[in-house]
């Protein structure tokens, strides 16, 4: 979907394909590479469109911060949407909602049209989206939670809404999924059977993780500055996921004692926080071995294992398939 940009000089860009509403009933994929430049910074931009969905990804670097956005007459859409890298703020005028930006969280939103500012942080960002077709949205949720229920009223009833005023941290079958996406490797029908079936798969997990979210009433995690320190604390694991820190070191340097790293690291993680970086080193071990780049050795050592039969036993268990197998 096409969205206008206004620099300092009010003057506008379009960013994005203006797809016609006949390419997302198609049966077969459509599929646009894109690289944009603009005095207010550069993007790159895959876009995605079949049956009644339309999938768009990439990554963008900010040169200015605050920006005007207009987007009007597109294709009533139901978004799912995934910040993977760099952070802001998102104020629609028409709705007077405001949408905050966040490294490593998601939502669900509706939002049919958009006329408003936007606040980036300078420097890289990376998102990625899955936009469902109104309609096709509400047929799949009919008989689904009733959170997801009661978020489909409110889009027939044609109201802006998000499933939860609250951003949830995406979870590691969430980052799974989106790379099995982005690294599709069919073709024709079977590629979109298969990207069919992910995005179904996307929506179902944000659904789960916001209907857990709801259910939760005593936390640990008191304040925003806790929340903080725990997304802080994941962030400098997974930095050093080589040579891991103890929990009373990777306390400390969050900032926060390690009862509540423990607890709130689980409460917004849905894991410990070695069980985490375990999955972590996992997955990314799984990105690696479909890179073919690397032998398996190569990828033990450069991920921390201790040896060969260590991560190919720990991968195995994870994945049911040797390391090699997979491969």
């Amino acid at each position: 979907m096409a969205l206008n940009i206004y620099d300092s000089n009010d003057k506008y860009y379009v960013v994005g394909s203006k797809f016609d509403i006949s390419q997302f009933n198609q049966p077969l994929v459509t599929e646009r590479r894109d690289k944009y430049s603009f005095p207010f910074g550069d993007a790159e931009l895959v876009e995605i469109a079949f049956s009644g969905i339309y999938i768009v990804y990439g990554d963008m670097v900010v040169k200015q911060s605050r920006l005007r956005i207009k987007s009007f007459d597109e294709p009533d859409m139901v978004e799912l949407h995934f910040a993977l890298a760099g952070g802001g703020i998102m104020e629609n005028y028409l709705t007077n909602k405001r949408l905050d930006i966040r490294v490593n969280q998601h939502n669900i939103i509706y939002s049919p049209d958009f006329d408003g500012m936007a606040e980036f942080d300078t420097g890289p960002h990376k998102f990625f989206e899955i936009n469902f077709e109104r309609s096709r949205f509400v047929d799949l949720t009919s008989e689904s939670s009733t959170l997801l229920k009661n978020f489909a009223e409110n889009i027939m009833n044609s109201r802006p809404v998000e499933l939860s005023s609250e951003n949830l941290p995406i979870s590691l079958a969430m980052h799974s999924c989106i790379n099995d996406i982005m690294n599709c490797q069919f073709t024709g029908g079977l590629k979109l059977l298969f990207l069919q079936s992910k995005c179904l798969e996307l929506l179902a997990l944000q659904a789960q993780a916001f209907e857990e979210a709801a259910k939760k009433t005593n936390t640990s995690i008191k304040s925003n500055y806790d929340k903080d320190r725990i997304y802080y604390a994941r962030e400098y694991l997974l930095a050093n996921a080589n040579h891991p820190p103890s929990l009373i070191e990777l306390a400390k340097i969050a900032g926060i004692n390690e009862f509540k790293l423990k607890q709130g690291f689980k409460e917004v993680f849905q894991n410990t926080v070695f069980g985490y970086l375990g999955d972590y080193k996992l997955m990314r071990a799984k990105e690696l071995l479909n890179d073919g780049s690397k032998n398996i050795k190569h990828i033990s050592d450069e991920l921390g294992y201790s040896s060969v039969q260590h991560f190919s036993s720990a991968f195995s268990k994870k994945f049911g398939v040797s390391p090699g197998k997979a491969r």
